[in-house]
C-alpha cells in the first residue's frame, strides 16, 4: 500500500546574523544553510493497518506526512501510495486518500455541515447511492445527528473534529492521514473519535496513519508504531514489545498535608528497581515507578498508609522522555 525509501528532505533558509545589524544583513544575504528535516527514512505499510507516526516536536514528522500526500516534494528517495507517486500524481493521488489535521479545517465556515458533505461529494464524484450508504454510517459511529445542520463556525471544537472526520472519509478513501485528531478534546470526545476511527478502519479496510503525542491514542488504536526523532527513523515495530521495553516508568505527584522524612520513607523496600524514585518538594511527592512491578493504585495505597493525601495526578512517560531513554539504551 505505502513503500517509502531513502526518503529525505532538505529545507533551504537563509544564513541568520545577530543583531539589529545582523538582521539587515540576513536580508540582502545570498548564504543559505541546508536544514535536514528528514533524513533516509524506510518503511512499508501494508493495505489496512492502523500505524502510529511518532516523534518529539520538530522530529520531522508533518514533513514527512507532506510528502506522503503529495504537498511536498521530497529531496531524494521515493514515495509510492497504492502505486501512485503523490507529488507527481496530485489529483489522483487526492481522490484516494483523506487527511485530517487537528488544528486545520476543510470545512467551510459559514455552511451547515451538511452542504460542506454535499459539495465534497460533487468534488469526489461520489454516486448518491455510495454517498447516502457512507454518510448513514458516519453519522451514527460519529455522533453527527445532533449538528448536522449547524454552520462550522458554531461548532465546538469537539464537534468540528468529528465532521472533519467525515468530511476526509466522503469518498471512501483507501488512505486516511490523522494529524493529531484528538488534540485539546475532552476523554468522552477523545473516546468517541477513537471509537470512529477503529469501526472506519474494520468496516472499509481504510489504511490509518496517526501522528500524536498522546499515548493513549496509540495504544487503542496501534498495533504497530514507527518513531522518528531529528528527522531519523529510530524504531519500527510492534507496539506491545515497545511498551514492555521503553513505556513502563510511570510518575505519581501526590499532594500530602505533613512533612515527609524520605529517610524513613521508603515504598520500594521490598521491590528491586534502579529506575524507582522519590522526591518531596513543595508539598508534594514525587514518585516514579515501574508500572510492571507496581500499580498506580499500589503506590497511592502505600502512600495514605503513611500521610494524608490532598490530592494526586498519575502521569505516563511522555514520548520525549521515550526517546531519550531510546537513546541511552544507545537503540
Amino acid at each position: 500500500m505505502i513503500r517509502v525509501e531513502n526518503l529525505s528532505k532538505e529545507f533551504k533558509m537563509s544564513k541568520k546574523y545577530p543583531g539589529f545589524k545582523g538582521a539587515i544583513k540576513s536580508f540582502f544575504s545570498t548564504q543559505y544553510t541546508i536544514k535536514k528535516a528528514v533524513d533516509s527514512i524506510d518503511f512499508e505499510i501494508n493495505d489496512g493497518e492502523i500505524v502510529g507516526y511518532i516523534g518529539a516536536n520538530g522530529a520531522g514528522k508533518s514533513t514527512t506526512i507532506k510528502m506522503m500526500t503529495g504537498i511536498l516534494t521530497p529531496s531524494s528517495g521515493t514515495v509510492t501510495v497504492n502505486g501512485l507517486i503523490p507529488y507527481e500524481n496530485r489529483e489522483e493521488n487526492a481522490k484516494n486518500i483523506g487527511v485530517v489535521f487537528g488544528q486545520k479545517t476543510q470545512l467551510w465556515w459559514d455552511l451547515p455541515i451538511s452542504e460542506t458533505f454535499t459539495l465534497l461529494k460533487d468534488i469526489y464524484e461520489v454516486s448518491e447511492e455510495d454517498f447516502e450508504e457512507r454518510m448513514e454510517f458516519l453519522k451514527e459511529v460519529l455522533g453527527l445527528e445532533e449538528f448536522f445542520l449547524s454552520p462550522v463556525r458554531t461548532l465546538s471544537l469537539g464537534q468540528r473534529m468529528r465532521a472533519d472526520l467525515a468530511a476526509a472519509l466522503i469518498h471512501n478513501p483507501k488512505v486516511i492521514y490523522l494529524d493529531e485528531p484528538t488534540i485539546g478534546l475532552d476523554v468522552v470526545v477523545k473516546e468517541k473519535v477513537r471509537k470512529a476511527i477503529k469501526e472506519i478502519n474494520e468496516k472499509y479496510g481504510t489504511t490509518i496513519i496517526l501522528t500524536t503525542h498522546d499515548l493513549n491514542d496509540i495504544e487503542e488504536l496501534c498495533s504497530r508504531i514507527i518513531i522518528i526523532d531529528k528527522g531519523r527513523k529510530i524504531y519500527d515495530g510492534d507496539l506491545q514489545v515497545f511498551k514492555e521495553k521503553y513505556c513502563y516508568l510511570t510518575i505519581a505527584e501526590i499532594l500530602v498535608k505533613e512533612e515527609v522524612d524520605l529517610e524513613n520513607f521508603n515504598i520500594f523496600k521490598d521491590i528491586k528497581d534502579d529506575d524507582s524514585n522519590i522526591e518531596f518538594k513543595d508539598e508534594k511527592l514525587y514518585i516514579t515507578f515501574n508500572k510492571n512491578k507496581l500499580s498506580s493504585a499500589d503506590v497511592i495505597g502505600r502512600v495514605m498508609k503513611e500521610f494524608s493525601v490532598i490530592d494526586f495526578v498519575v502521569k505516563e512517560t511522555g514520548i520525549e522522555d521515550i526517546i531519550k531513554k531510546m537513546y541511552r539504551n544507545e537503540v
